[in-house]
């Protein structure tokens, strides 16, 4: 990486200027960037004057020849790749258009079964047919992990002609797989390699965190930098390295679908938020993994909890490589589920976590975070452990079979998704095939999705979490009933 290149900022600089130079508007948007405007009162001045049209002083995102150009160069040098594309429709979107990249209908794409809905969609959009990999089960934090190398070997010998490989770096809760031997793998058989690297955006800027997806050779990477980057919320960036996959094949699927109204405030800040991970990356991350190894000691010395930590976690099999930087408690032991915990936490001590699991609520710590927030947060595990530990036993789920269970396709997710459906209750659906992704949020990973078999284990997990208060996503929002199959 050349540092000299990165002090410029193409598309806020350009931005900038073109705010500065009292343009009379009649163009788009509407607001015409009226100070006295109701957006401007909400929202500071500033906001609305930074709020652009596509120009050709400022560039198209679709087509980019100027300073979106530049910006994307610029974050693909940053990241190692051969060319970026900034996006303002999230990594969702990126995750739709590296399968869409890859694959055409009836085409195969091996896949983790704990992927997020976006890769379920690329599958619906595409026609693909996925080849469900099992991840790796931890049983005891009750959590889905990564998956591993013989896994993926073995899924490729079953399926030959496969079109593409999808993975996560990392899984929601931290864990990575071996994804330079996969890749190395992959390569081997001329299989492109996708990965969904949501959170891990951070991973190249520092020596000790785990590997990133270009780093090790993938072909596609999608990486959210509002996430763990400190760009603004909607704001991600598809990495490529050419070779299988070519640039104009990806410009053409995003042309597709993104917007061609991009909001230039989203796009600033992913020019800002590269040039600070550039120049202060390892800084940030160094304070941030010393903060976090430091609280997760003071959490495994409370009384009914429990942290990962690498050292304790990696095996170097079904767990590769962890990401330090992810707070993943373990709660039960309290006599609370973690979605209880994900309440009270911002009940009682206004915090916000990012998300519950059964046994466990995770923390994620980012660039904003300080001293100060960690200490605040050792402290409300703290209290909430003289509260309730010993007051009841602990928490444990009654043995269900097939808990973990991956669930059978029958139907393919597009044939799926374009049959004729109707709605059933809850407790008839057993034995029917699923019409639509019901999925828990966040992480947004489905229980079943279009074309899988429910069975009663799915309905009796589905009505724990309906009891918990879980926020539950499905087509039509009422969650006493499910769209299945047929007249």
């Amino acid at each position: 990486m050349d540092l000299s290149k990165h002090a410029v900022t193409p598309i806020y600089t350009g931005l900038k200027n073109y705010t500065q130079a009292k343009i009379v508007h009649f163009d788009v948007p509407g607001h015409k960037k009226n100070p006295d405007s109701p957006l401007a009162e909400a929202f500071s001045e500033q906001i609305v004057l930074y709020d652009a049209n596509s120009t050709k002083d400022l560039d198209v995102l679709s087509n980019p020849t100027g300073i979106i150009k530049e910006a994307e160069a610029l974050m693909a040098d940053a990241y190692g790749a051969d060319q970026a594309f900034l996006l303002v429709n999230g990594s969702t979107f990126g995750v739709i258009t590296m399968i869409m990249s890859a694959c055409g209908p009836k085409d195969k794409i091996i896949m983790p079964r704990n992927v997020h809905k976006s890769a379920i969609n690329g599958v619906i959009l595409s026609g693909a047919l996925p080849v469900f990999i099992d991840p790796e089960i931890d049983p005891e934090y009750g959590i889905t992990n990564g998956v591993t190398y013989t896994a993926v070997k073995e899924a490729i010998k079953a399926n030959p002609g496969v079109k593409g490989i999808f993975l996560n770096n990392p899984t929601y809760f931290g864990t990575v797989s071996d994804l330079k031997a996969i890749v190395r793998l992959a390569h081997r058989h001329g299989i492109p390699v996708l990965v969904d690297e949501a959170h891990g955006s951070h991973f190249p800027f520092h020596p000790d965190l785990p590997d990133a997806a270009m780093q090790v050779g993938a072909d596609m990477s999608t990486v959210s930098l509002h996430k763990t980057g400190g760009s603004l919320t909607q704001t991600s960036a598809i990495l490529l390295n050419e070779g299988l996959i070519s640039k104009e094949k990806v410009r053409t699927i995003i042309n597709l679908m993104q917007t061609t109204s991009a909001s230039y405030l989203l796009l600033a800040s992913l020019d800002l938020a590269r040039k600070h991970l550039v120049f202060n990356g390892r800084e940030i991350w160094s304070n941030l993994l010393a903060l976090s190894a430091m609280a997760k000691a003071e959490i495994n010395k409370i009384p009914g909890l429990r942290v990962i930590t690498r050292d304790d976690y990696v095996n170097g099999k079904e767990i590769y490589d962890y990401d330090e930087t992810k707070l993943v408690v373990k709660v039960n032991e309290l006599g609370l589920t973690g979605f209880e915990v994900y309440d009270l936490f911002k009940e009682k001590y206004n915090i916000q976590l990012e998300l519950a699991e059964t046994y466990v609520v995770l923390a994620v710590t980012g660039p904003g975070d300080t001293a100060e927030n960690l200490t605040q947060l050792v402290n409300a595990f703290r209290k909430l452990s003289q509260e309730y530990y010993g007051q009841k036993p602990p928490f444990h789920l009654p043995p269900m079979s097939g808990f973990f269970t991956r669930p059978q396709t029958v139907v393919a997710p597009r044939d799926a998704f374009y049959s004729v459906k109707k709605q059933v209750p809850v407790a008839e659906a057993c034995g029917e095939i699923s019409g639509e992704s019901i999925m828990i949020y966040p992480p947004g990973i489905p229980l079943v999705i279009p074309g899988e078999r429910i069975t009663a284990e799915i309905i009796d997990h589905y009505n724990f979490y309906r009891k918990q208060n879980c926020i539950i996503m499905n087509d039509h929002g009422n969650t006493d009933f499910i769209k299945v199959l047929g007249e």
